[in-house]
């Protein structure tokens, strides 16, 4: 029978995804349980958890086109590079499993066994990544994914490992931990090698370790399986070269590709404050090269590199895919998971991580009102308990005020009396606040609730309790980017017009044109691409500005074929004051 095919988009409600399915929501969410995933059914699910619950239903899930916020995953990136240009790259490894059954050792082992002899007595700075040369080849690993890391990149669409070594102690068996990660492994599609460590102990029992992770669908090849298992002592270095070519054996078959001369994106893996470098950024570059003096917005921060280290501590001027650096130059730290990408204009990299910030101002909200923000889902969830009915309709009343096109208020739960425990588990599960007016919190409820990290905010005046909520819907609003035109010009003449820049010529109408910076292209009224002055001349000088009345030839950087009367339009961004906009 024909496998059925469903459209589901990036992120779906519980409740949706079983609509969809044409299941109930007890049976999506035992699925989802199944799987690891803990969710309510108004919860929000990302495409691989719901993808996930659909094969388990006979469904084969593709992803809606257009409906991955941002501009651009790295998936998305390379997709858009010429098949001809992509290149093979090394495989980014994580080796991940319970604490206590080696991870740390095998790094180690891999490491001091497999570093060039070039950089043997090299003082090793841990910037969360390292390469080892093995047989010609290079091998990228991550040597700081804690699963709290790894969640916070898969949070932020970012999904740096090609491929898991999933590391279990012989003598030890399974452990919750263990299975975190191979659930971890379906989500995110990830290709998995299993390291049986301490096979050197007299009480290894690998088949007893073979026999509990089949139960949760990990089969090794001996048992008719896919899985590729790997008997290892890291402590002796035993198997550790087999792991290894394991390890090449699965990059080539998956085929890792990116193009070096492409799109230049990468991801952080890891953020500090130095005392002398001021914000560092550990990144791995996934797509084209990053280079000293690129100019970047990464996540919240921006900046020009100022410096760039491996992980020896080795200055060098340009990493290519795949390659971990320690970069400096920032204005700030930016968070694990959050994308690193090259800007032509300073401008236009702090314009872009001005946007970020100001999206994750809710995080701090929690701490400044008590008023927890969804940031993702652009929703404040609330749990509301008033002293009495009356206070509850009233509060309900001015909350029904503030609804708005940007933001939606959620009432998860309503109702009167003391704050409970049920009010608490309620939030958590929601990801919400909870909101109580005239009224008390139990002190079991209280316990729960600091223990949940859920957050409870008692008012007393309806007034205070309305401006922290409307300053919470504030921060979720995106900034509106308010363009005021500073010069424009009518051109004349097209004298040259190459892919990827034109030289034309022509009059400034209004205001003045400037050298490097970014201009409008505009013909009949209508926006027809953007562009960069690349190069300004005035009476065949070079001029850093042509004013009105003057005519001019430049060279701008476009890929739009520009005709004679076409207009070239220079603006200044301005973020506009956020107001409520009233649902009409």
């Amino acid at each position: 029978m024909a496998v059925k095919e469903v459209t589901i988009p990036s992120v779906i409600a519980v409740r949706d995804l079983a609509s969809v399915l044409g299941q109930s929501v007890s049976a999506v969410i035992k699925t989802l349980i199944q799987n690891g995933v803990m969710a309510s059914m108004n919860e929000q699910i990302d495409f691989d958890a719901a993808a996930i619950v659909a094969s388990e239903f006979g469904y084969e899930a593709k992803e809606e086109k257009g409906s991955v916020a941002g501009s651009g995953t790295v998936d998305e990136i390379i997709a858009h590079e010429s098949a001809e240009s992509l290149a093979i790259r090394p495989p980014i490894v994580a080796v991940m499993g319970h604490v206590d059954h080696g991870k740390t050792k095998l790094l180690d082992t891999i490491r001091s066994a497999n570093v060039m002899a070039t950089e043997a007595g090299a003082i090793t700075q841990h910037i969360g990544a390292y390469k080892v040369f093995y047989k010609d080849k290079y091998i990228t690993f991550l040597d700081t994914p804690g699963h709290e890391a790894f969640a916070a990149m898969r949070a932020r669409g970012a999904n740096v490992t090609d491929l898991i070594v999933l590391v279990v102690a012989a003598d030890d068996g399974v452990k919750q931990q263990t299975l975190e990660v191979v659930n971890r492994a379906k989500l995110t599609r990830t290709p998995m090698i299993v390291a049986l460590n301490k096979i050197d102990r007299a009480e290894a029992n690998p088949d007893r370790v073979k026999s509990q992770l089949s139960e949760v669908g990990v089969v090794s090849e001996e048992w008719g399986g896919k899985t590729i298992f790997v008997p290892i002592s890291a402590k002796q270095n035993i198997g550790v070269d087999k792991l290894l070519d394991m390890i090449l054996l699965t990059a080539e078959v998956e085929n890792y590709r990116a193009n070096p001369t492409g799109t230049t994106v990468a991801t952080v893996i890891e953020s500090n404050l130095s005392k002398t470098q001021g914000p560092i950024a550990s990144v791995i570059v996934q797509n084209g090269t990053l280079h000293v003096g690129d100019i970047v917005a990464v996540g919240s921060a921006y900046g020009k590199i100022r410096s760039m280290e491996d992980e020896n501590g080795k200055v060098i001027r340009q990493a290519s895919p795949s390659t971990p650096v320690r970069i400096a130059g920032l204005s700030g730290l930016p968070e694990v998971g959050d994308l690193l990408r090259v800007y032509t204009d300073i401008r236009d990299a702090q314009a872009e991580s001005k946007k970020l910030l100001m999206r994750r101002q809710a995080k701090r909200l929690a701490y400044k009102t008590g008023i927890s923000a969804d940031a993702e889902n652009q929703q404040l969830n609330l749990i509301i308990k008033a002293d009495v009915q009356g206070s509850l309709e009233a509060i309900l009343q001015e909350l029904h005020k503030l609804e708005n096109q940007d933001v939606k208020i959620r009432i998860v739960s309503q109702g009167v009396g003391e704050i409970n425990e049920s009010d608490v588990l309620a939030a958590e599960s929601a990801r919400g606040t909870i909101i109580g007016f005239h009224n008390s919190v139990s002190s079991a409820a209280a316990r729960l609730a600091k223990q949940k990290k859920v957050n409870v905010d008692i008012y007393e005046i309806i007034y205070e309790l309305t401006e922290d909520i409307t300053q919470a819907i504030l921060s979720l609003i995106l900034p509106e980017v308010e363009e005021i035109t500073v010069g424009e010009a009518k051109l004349l003449a097209v004298f040259r017009s190459e892919r990827d820049y034109s030289i034309v010529g022509g009059t400034v109408l209004s205001g003045q044109l400037q050298e490097e910076r970014k201009a409008l292209l505009m013909r009949e009224q209508k926006k027809i691409g953007e562009g960069k002055i690349l190069e300004l001349q005035r009476n065949k000088q070079v001029a850093k500005a042509v004013p009105a009345g003057s005519d001019f030839g430049l060279k701008i950087s476009t890929k739009v074929k520009l005709q004679k009367g076409d207009m070239i339009r220079i603006v200044d961004e301005h973020l506009k004051e956020k107001k409520l906009k009233k649902i009409q």
